[in-house]
């Protein structure tokens, strides 16, 4: 069930919906990445059953289960969503008990459902792997959005800072009536209370507070764009008789946007953030130079 709507937010709502100038929006497109749908992987669960490594006299080697259980293609259908965000800002808001001011930095974005993805298929004729487009049908979009920093410490190593999105619903209220008069804004508690069916869009907006304020390199990681994940399984973690996946760790396709900001801790303003990479700075991001925005797993 959805939330309802407070009073403010309806009267947003019937507002005409405002319309932005070309440039406003940064768009990514729902591009799937073929090479997403499917993944290598040993089974090690088979692997570590020593009793299973031996030399057969009728079969050849390689039809025996242990050899079989090595670089074994796993298949998925993937999906991805078309993602927009608007520039990073910052708004300062009383707190509702009173007290100072609370900078808070935020990022309104859009989602799509497209409806397009990905079913990886083999050619009967060639044993090629292909990938073809299918329809999605509705999608969950789960909101994970994580401000990390990164900065170096005098000594040269990295200053850990990561700020998960905290939903702050007078924030969002405000925001609205700013940025998308007209639109109803989802906060990420509740952007994923129903689907997104094939065609149908929703703007959300993803907040932070009490950031530090010595902050100039940093980057945002949206996860829930898409289904697309991988896993690893350690060498030697697993061991015969464990139970099935012991130590498996999984990461997710995610979506990593780079910004800086040429200020320091005093007057911040929304107006110093800068979308992309500074020159001579793309190793602090792991990047390449001038690479605003790409796709990862993590």
């Amino acid at each position: 069930m959805m939330l309802a709507a407070t009073p403010l937010a309806e009267a947003q709502e019937r507002r005409a919906p405002r319309v932005f100038a070309p440039g406003v929006e940064t768009v990514l497109a729902a591009a799937v990445d073929p090479d997403s749908t499917a993944s290598v992987h040993d089974l090690v669960e088979v692997l570590a059953d020593k009793t299973l490594e031996w030399e057969p006299r009728v079969l050849s080697p390689s039809e025996t289960l242990h050899n079989q259980a090595k670089e074994v293609r796993f298949r998925r259908d993937v999906w991805r969503l078309e993602f927009a965000f608007k520039p990073l800002r910052m708004i300062r808001l009383l707190p509702a008990n009173g007290g100072e001011q609370k900078l808070v930095w935020y990022l309104v974005y859009r989602v799509k459902n497209t409806g397009m993805a990905l079913h990886p298929t083999e050619s009967a004729e060639t044993g090629e792997f292909l990938a073809e487009p299918t329809d999605s049908g509705p999608v969950r979009f789960l909101p994970h959005l994580v401000l990390e920093g990164n900065d170096l410490a005098p000594n040269g190593g990295k200053i850990y800072r990561a700020y998960l999105d905290k939903v702050m619903p007078g924030a969002v209220e405000a925001i609205r009536a700013r940025e998308v008069p007209g639109r109803r804004l989802y906060s990420s508690v509740q952007m994923p209370l129903e689907p997104l069916a094939v065609g149908e869009e929703r703007w959300g907006v993803a907040t932070w507070s009490d950031l530090d304020p010595e902050i100039d390199f940093f980057s945002i990681f949206v996860r829930g764009l898409t289904n697309a994940y991988d896993w690893t399984d350690p060498a030697g973690l697993y061991q015969s008789g464990d139970a099935p996946g012991k130590g498996r760790e999984f990461v997710s396709q995610t979506l990593q946007l780079n910004f800086w900001r040429p200020g320091d801790r005093f007057l911040q303003h929304e107006n110093e953030v800068r979308l992309g990479v500074p020159p001579g700075k793309a190793s602090l991001y792991g990047v390449d130079e001038g690479v605003a925005y790409r796709w990862l797993y993590r």
